[in-house]
Order: structure tokens, then C-alpha cells, then sequence
């Protein structure tokens, strides 16, 4: 994820995040609801790829009691959060690796968004028994990625669909085609049913799907009681 140090990819990332994701602000304050079923006023959230600080800021502003571990590999990235979090990002312990570099303390619920579509599936089973070891029992963690419909046989149709919705700037087909090309290429995207399965192999329950945007694709899960 070294693309993620690049100057410009920082700089406008919040930009063109907002484009790329349909329902963007939406998805951050629906995390909150299904993290509120769950968790106190004092809650302490681990946020799993929390370069850029976008759902943080949501959080922050909307929950002003909640304390976050918000843990990314590109420290550019969590600078940039830094940034975006201003005064409230006392509340934030930022940490620059992986999942594996926070400590197995436990969290009372945890975010990952659009970050889990960059791992492979090996890669991906780890990371989410490491924050699966990382919750209290009943916590839940809310995760947003893209994901493909099952039994899609177009794949690269259901990428153009987002692609589509981003292109506010009126790119010529054959340009946001060759994007989607190269984005199939690189990223190791799953099924809905791959992913629900990796979710249930490392323990949790009661996975339900709350957030559909095309290809993009998010669930709540919870860890046994």
C-alpha cells in the first residue's frame, strides 16, 4: 500500500473518496447506529485503516465521549487525519502498521472501511482474526469494501457502475474502461458469499449486510458473547 504515501494520492484523497463511494458521509453515520446498539458513551473503537480521518471526524463529532485506536500503514495518511481531526485528535492513540502492531487489548467495536479489498484472501482471514481477538464478547464490527454480487460473471461491469457515478468530470468511456481494467487487476476482490464466509471462519456471528453502493458492499458482525 506504498501508493498510499504518494503526495498527490494524499492531498486529494478526501476529494476523490467522496466521488468514488456513494452515500459516503452516510455510510460513517450508519456505523454509528449499529455501533450504538452496542457500546457506551465512553466506548473505545479501533479503527483499522484510519489514514485520511474521514469516518474519525464523523465519530468524533458525532460521539464526543468515544476514544479510537485508528492504526494505518501510511503515516502520510494519518497525518492527513491528524489534520482533518484538529483539536478533537487527542482522542485518537494514531498508529503507523497493521492490525498485528496494535495491542490485544479489548475493544468495545471496530470500523474497517475500503480497506479490506486490498488484501488477499489469505492476508484478509488473518487481519480479521486479529481484530476478531482484539473485541470484547458482543462487540461488533462494521466493515465497508467492494464485494461482488455472487455468481457475478461481469465483473468488470459492476466496477464501471461506480466508476460511472464518480465520473463527475466527463472522462471519455475508454478512459474510465482502462481505470476499471487496471483496478480489477489489482485489487483481490471477493464474492459477497467469500466474504461472509472469511467473516464466520474466524468466529463471528450474526453477520447481516446493511450498506449496498455497486460494487461496494458493507456488513456489521459481532463477536459471540
Amino acid at each position: 500500500m506504498t501508493v498510499f504515501s504518494d503526495p498527490k494520492l494524499v492531498e486529494n484523497y478526501a476529494s476523490r473518496t467522496q466521488k468514488i463511494v456513494p452515500g459516503f458521509f452516510d455510510l460513517h453515520r450508519m456505523a454509528i447506529v449499529l455501533l450504538d446498539e452496542c457500546v457506551s458513551d465512553d466506548a473505545h473503537i479501533l479503527v483499522l485503516g484510519a489514514g485520511g480521518g474521514l469516518e474519525l471526524k464523523t465519530f468524533c463529532e458525532e460521539r464526543p465521549g468515544w476514544t479510537f485506536e485508528g492504526v494505518d500503514p501510511s503515516a502520510e495518511m494519518l497525518d492527513l487525519a491528524r489534520e482533518q481531526l484538529g483539536p478533537v485528535a487527542s482522542r485518537v492513540d494514531f498508529r503507523v502498521g497493521y492490525i498485528h502492531d496494535v495491542p490485544q487489548m479489548s475493544f468495545d467495536g471496530a470500523t474497517c472501511f475500503l480497506t479490506l479489498h486490498f488484501l488477499s484472501e489469505r492476508e484478509r482471514r488473518k487481519t480479521l482474526q486479529e481484530v476478531f481477538l482484539r473485541l470484547k464478547p458482543g462487540a461488533p464490527f462494521v466493515l465497508a469494501h467492494y464485494s461482488f454480487p455472487d455468481q457475478c460473471t461481469d465483473q468488470e461491469k459492476w466496477l464501471s457502475r461506480n466508476a460511472q457515478f464518480a465520473n463527475r468530470s466527463m472522462l471519455p468511456d475508454e478512459q474510465i474502461q482502462k481505470g476499471v481494467s487496471e483496478m480489477r487487476k489489482r485489487l483481490p476482490i471477493l464474492s459477497v458469499r467469500e466474504d461472509e464466509a472469511l467473516l464466520r471462519a474466524v468466529g463471528f456471528e450474526n453477520i447481516e449486510m446493511f450498506y449496498a453502493g455497486f460494487s461496494l458492499k458493507g456488513w456489521v458482525a459481532y463477536k459471540p458473547l
